[in-house]
């Protein structure tokens, strides 16, 4: 649904921030102008102040779990999700699996 034409340069939307930590998630509304990127959306919502361990120079970012970029234009109603960086590499751990002769949990051979 298209917004009627005369809105002015000061319009709000709302967008949601999230994060998540094994022992703390966190969902933040955050109010930015129209235009406004997924970089300004998580710097308004101050979630590196919360979360110094985030790395916003290297943080790998998505809307509704697709990977963005920061200079992604938002719009309403977006959730912008920061990611953590993975413990592990999944496939090395599906190949170590493999050749200790574990079957997989899920559609793999042994089952």
């Amino acid at each position: 649904m298209r917004m009627p034409e005369g809105g002015g340069a000061d319009e709000r939307i709302v967008v949601e921030v999230a994060y998540a930590r094994p022992d703390v998630q966190v969902v933040l509304p955050v109010q930015v102008p129209r235009g406004a990127t997924v970089a300004d959306a998580v710097q308004e919502s101050g979630i590196a102040e919360r979360f110094p361990e985030i790395d916003l120079r290297e943080a790998k970012v998505g809307i509704f779990g697709k990977h963005t970029r920061m200079d992604t234009e938002l719009r309403a109603k977006d959730r912008v999700e920061i990611y953590r960086p993975l413990i592990a590499d999944p496939k090395e751990v599906r190949r170590q699996r493999a050749a200790q002769g574990k079957p997989t949990k899920k559609g793999g051979a042994g089952n």
